[in-house]
């Protein structure tokens, strides 16, 4: 029997419960950071020889060589052609729809003229070099290189790095073939705190990056928190999660199925479901218990329900929307009749799916936008990976003459405030002397 938690929004403690329910702070553990830490800085010294090291002791391969760890551009292809037909279409579709959605995103340089000739602007540049991580543990996420990879390329990054693990060797071609559909330009075998470190300070085999992106387990989160600095991060990625408002009309196990669709990634991952039908929880309550058992993680995804999902009882929509955007979910399905009404009032959320046809897998894989979503409550300040993120933006300021004497008389004033006499003399040396 499953055993799923259940919370009433009346109930007197239901702050603290909800709390509780949300708390994820793994990544914050002390011994943890230590182990990270001595990784870190064991490949920072030792380069190739430690990720080597590592990746047989934690992967259990047979490596005795960074070459052993490197997948060929031939290799690629030849994944990419072992495919069936089925699959190639599957990818490439994936690929179309996520490459359509992001050159949307695409900033492109601009700038305009002051009446006094004064240009100003934003020079956009792409990152020269990123990498990116993707998960080999527990499963293999192909659509994880599409949802990285692709956009560094529409922003015109010039070379994309590829770290995933293969756990007691085990390649798993779809990944490769994705990373070849992509354009990845290089892809080592190598996962966890090293591969992160490998990324952020190169060594003699893998090139040193400007960023890291991608998720990982509480490992890579947190060497990608201890590198940033030395490289740009995209964001510090906690378990996966869903959170599903549903008015009670959608079919009991398409639901079930949607929490489960989180639920399967990781013992971590958190479903939870709000509704004001109080009978309608208790049927997706017993479609989850029916369910459970046909999944291939069923076990993973038994645990995830136990331990971190729930059902909560609200008493009106203005409840749910509250809760919603105190939860700020990764992923946010409104499984109800008019959901573009209520989309204004969400103000938190990483990924919106909207009405009774659109489940979160759908984003995952195919739709287009990003599945790298911010987790953890970080929806608050946080915004799903894009183009954006492999682009920099430089200012553009070209005084004129008359522009520089203008401007310069303000800032004298405020420097000349700050006791920076400095900044005064060397602005008050643009002022034309007929001003």
């Amino acid at each position: 029997m499953t055993t799923i938690r259940r919370l009433t929004s009346t109930d007197s403690q239901f702050d603290q419960q909800l709390s509780a329910l949300l708390a994820w702070e793994s990544v914050n553990d002390n011994q943890l950071q230590h182990t990270v830490a001595e990784i870190i800085a064991c490949v920072k010294a030792q380069g190739d020889a430690a990720v080597v090291d590592y990746t047989r002791r934690f992967d259990q391969v047979s490596a005795q060589t960074m070459a052993e760890l490197t997948i060929l551009p031939a290799q690629l292809l030849a994944a990419y052609q072992g495919l069936n037909d089925e699959q190639r279409s599957a990818l490439a579709t994936a690929a179309e729809r996520i490459r359509h959605y992001h050159g949307k995103q695409k900033q492109d340089s601009w700038q305009y003229k002051e009446v006094d000739g004064t240009v100003l602007g934003q020079q956009i540049t792409p990152l020269d070099r990123v990498g990116i991580y993707v998960p080999g543990g527990k499963a293999s996420y192909p659509s994880s290189v599409l949802m990285n990879a692709i956009p560094a390329k529409v922003a015109g990054v010039a070379e994309v790095i590829m770290c995933v693990p293969t756990p007691r060797g085990e390649v798993n071609q779809l990944v490769l073939a994705a990373a070849y559909v992509a354009g990845v330009d290089k892809v080592f075998t190598i996962g966890g705190a090293q591969a992160v470190a490998a990324l952020a300070y190169g060594t003699s085999s893998i090139p040193k990056v400007d960023k890291i992106v991608g998720p990982g387990n509480s490992y890579v989160a947190t060497a990608k928190r201890l590198v940033f600095g030395q490289v740009g991060i995209d964001m510090i990625a906690g378990p996966s999660e869903i959170l599903i408002y549903c008015d009670g009309k959608t079919p009991a196990d398409w639901i079930a199925m949607d929490l489960l669709s989180q639920a399967e990634h990781d013992e971590q991952a958190q479903a939870i479901l709000i509704s004001e039908d109080a009978a309608y929880l208790n049927a997706v309550e017993q479609s989850l218990e029916q369910l459970l058992p046909s999944l291939e993680r069923s076990v993973i995804a038994r645990t995830s329900i136990v331990e971190r999902g729930a059902l909560i009882h609200v008493q009106n929509q203005q409840q749910a929307l509250d809760l919603i955007n105190r939860i700020a979910p990764e992923h946010l399905e409104l499984s109800v009749d008019n959901p573009e009404a209520l989309l204004p009032q969400i103000r938190h959320a990483g990924a919106i799916f909207m009405g009774r046809y659109t489940p979160e897998a759908l984003g995952d894989y195919c739709a287009g936008p990003n599945h790298v979503l911010p987790t953890s409550g970080t929806a608050r300040f946080s915004s799903p990976l894009g183009v954006y993120d492999f682009q920099k933006r430089s200012s553009i300021i070209y005084c004129s003459a008359q522009g520089a004497s203008h401007l310069a008389q303000v800032a004298s004033v405020l420097a000349r405030g700050e006791s920076l006499t400095a900044h005064a003399r060397s602005a008050e040396y643009r002022i034309r002397p007929e001003e």
